[in-house]
């Protein structure tokens, strides 16, 4: 048995689609019930649903032998997994945001908040800058419009909440998606299993690459696994 760390979720649904599509169906995963494990011996397959931020705990401790988890996860908790494919869906980007006409004074340390502290830190740690981290659990967007922090660091997906609390962002940390993640010892043991899935994946990605952009794809020559 492969066992998959689904995230729980819209997210997860997406990412069962994609295993369905791939040819690791679990009928039972679509019934309506409130089980949390599923499987089909026929195709050695085994899933569970998971708290999204979790995902990363159950694969590097070998609980599940793959699982999928977003990339701001990955950063921030640096889990000793090996990253086996974009599976380019629930894109979004890691950003800086301030207040509309912020503008930044060197000279003193930066306030910043952000449920991603360690992502904030090594951004800023790669500018030189002097910060203040300040680690937050929900309404980031609140804190520099009451003061507590100049600018905050979060995933921004359409930008509609900071539109309407007039903030904006001003710099991008990094691109995000959900990957396709493999516990170190599971990979080494189950390889072929392991890398059966993330094949049967990476064709799938690249045919959705095809649809969204077959120009660009073409211009920019072979997108193996949708990897970008």
């Amino acid at each position: 048995m492969i066992n998959v760390a689904l995230p729980k979720g819209r997210l997860g649904k997406k990412v069962y689609d994609m295993f369905e599509k791939a040819g690791y169906e679990c009928p039972a995963i679509r019934e309506d019930n409130r089980r949390l494990i599923f499987e089909n011996e026929e195709k050695g397959i085994r899933y569970f649903w998971v708290k999204p931020t979790d995902v990363t705990i159950y694969v590097e401790r070998g609980a599940a032998d793959i699982g999928i988890a977003g990339k701001d996860i990955i950063l921030e908790y640096e889990p000793d997994v090996f990253e086996l494919l974009d599976l380019n869906m629930g894109k979004c980007r890691m950003a800086v945001a301030a207040l509309k006409g912020y503008h930044d004074n060197p000279e003193r340390t930066l306030r910043v908040a952000s449920k991603f502290p360690n992502i904030a830190s090594n951004y800023y740690a790669r500018e030189n800058r002097d910060i203040d981290i300040i680690k937050l659990h929900g309404s980031i967007e609140l804190a520099p419009l009451v003061g507590l922090s100049d600018v905050i660091v979060d995933i921004v997906e359409t930008g509609k909440t900071l539109k309407e609390n007039n903030l904006e962002v001003i710099e991008t940390v990094v691109p995000i998606s959900a990957r396709l993640i493999a516990n170190k010892a599971s990979f080494r043991f189950k390889t072929g299993e392991i890398e059966a899935i993330r094949d049967a994946l990476a064709e799938d990605v690249t045919k959705e690459n095809l649809k969204e952009a077959p120009e660009a794809v073409k211009a920019g020559g072979e997108q193996k696994g949708g990897r970008r």
